[in-house]
């Protein structure tokens, strides 16, 4: 059996879950990226390609209020950042992807945060 490495790995968890999550015009998707250092939330209409929010820690609206701040408390920063900005938009509800990463930490995070500033999923 092959071993594949980390991000090896994650790109083929997400493919998984990718496979029976798509966003639509009624209900778009959330897609969630950490890296080492960053964490960026957008939300995508999969019918059209297109990025309707985005937010991220290296946000320049953001930018100010991420001094100082552990990882988790930015990914708290850019949850609420995305749901304020998709409820201008008229977005209320979206699908959840967690880009293949596990549900704890700064997805967590920025999951409750987005559900606690008014987007469901």
């Amino acid at each position: 059996m092959a071993k594949f490495s980390r991000s090896e790995a994650r790109i083929r968890r997400h493919a998984r879950v990718r496979k029976d999550l798509a966003g639509s015009a009624q209900r778009p998707r959330l897609s969630v990226y950490r890296s080492l250092n960053g964490i960026y939330a957008q939300i995508i209409n999969d019918e059209t390609g297109t990025t309707l929010v985005s937010a991220s820690n290296i946000d320049r609206g953001l930018k100010a209020d991420m001094d100082g701040k552990n990882k988790t408390e930015q990914a708290k920063l850019v949850g609420k950042a995305v749901a304020e900005r998709a409820k201008e938009k008229g977005i209320t509800t979206v699908v959840f992807d967690r880009g293949g990463f596990r549900y704890m930490g700064r997805i967590k995070a920025l999951a409750d945060a987005a559900r606690e500033a008014g987007l469901e999923f």
